[in-house]
């Protein structure tokens, strides 16, 4: 009398199916679309190739190291609060400013002082995606010297 657990431990009848093996080059020509290559052993991570052979994703670019993300941060926090500061020194000269020129051309320059950190922010780093860190921030700190909110200094949050 046998068993099923002696069946499963003899070696008999493995020889009778067929080995069909594919190798893996065969397996990545007909898998892969044009202008994708395998890498490694098995090829189990695939990238698109450039021209230069090199491995690369079209939109990946190399995150942002953790001092200039704390720097874009701190610099965007100073933004912010100068426009808080334009809008507050802005609104305290209004009634200083009648006498000097109309109503509307103040509106105009006001809107302007205020819209200027985020114009500022937004062009420095979309002008600056390919280029080197250093002008990246050269033009974030030179926001910050060029957009003081002068009126807010001067005078402060109560006026003169």
């Amino acid at each position: 009398m046998t068993s099923d657990a002696d069946d499963a431990l003899t070696w008999e009848g493995d020889d009778d199916r067929p080995t069909t093996r594919s190798t893996p080059e065969a397996e990545q020509k007909t898998t892969l679309p044009r202008g994708w290559n395998a890498v490694g052993k098995r090829s189990e991570t695939v990238g698109r190739t450039r021209n230069e052979g090199t491995l690369s994703d079209p939109g990946e670019r190399p995150p942002l190291s953790t001092p200039m993300l704390l720097l874009v941060g701190i610099v965007g926090g100073i933004y912010l609060l100068y426009t808080v500061g334009w809008i507050v020194g802005g609104l305290t000269l209004q009634s200083s400013a009648m006498f000097l020129i109309p109503d509307v051309m103040y509106q105009v320059a006001l809107w302007a002082a205020v819209l200027a950190p985020a114009l500022w922010f937004v062009a420095v780093w979309v002008l600056t995606r390919r280029s080197h860190s250093w002008v990246r921030v050269a033009g974030l700190l030179g926001g910050v010297l060029l957009l003081v909110p002068w009126p807010f200094v001067m005078t402060g949050a109560v006026g003169a």
